[in-house]
């Protein structure tokens, strides 16, 4: 794990940037580039949560939504 908040953070606003483009994108029924893009921003916010903990003892005031 990359534990450095600055790079973890603008990978986190490129996968918000990519969702972004497979929404204006979207076709109808499943997806995969809207699927892949919720991954990727999934991913980047863990990372980006991880590295403040791990360098700033520090958390997100935000969640994750759970599957239901």
């Amino acid at each position: 794990m990359n534990t450095d908040p600055e790079l973890a953070l603008q990978k986190l606003v490129a996968a918000l940037e990519f969702h972004l483009d497979a929404c204006r994108q979207k076709r109808s029924g499943v997806d995969e580039n809207l699927e892949r893009a919720y991954e990727m921003v999934e991913d980047a916010f863990l990372s980006y949560e991880e590295a403040l903990a791990a360098v700033h003892d520090e958390y997100l005031p935000i969640a994750l939504a759970e599957d239901e």
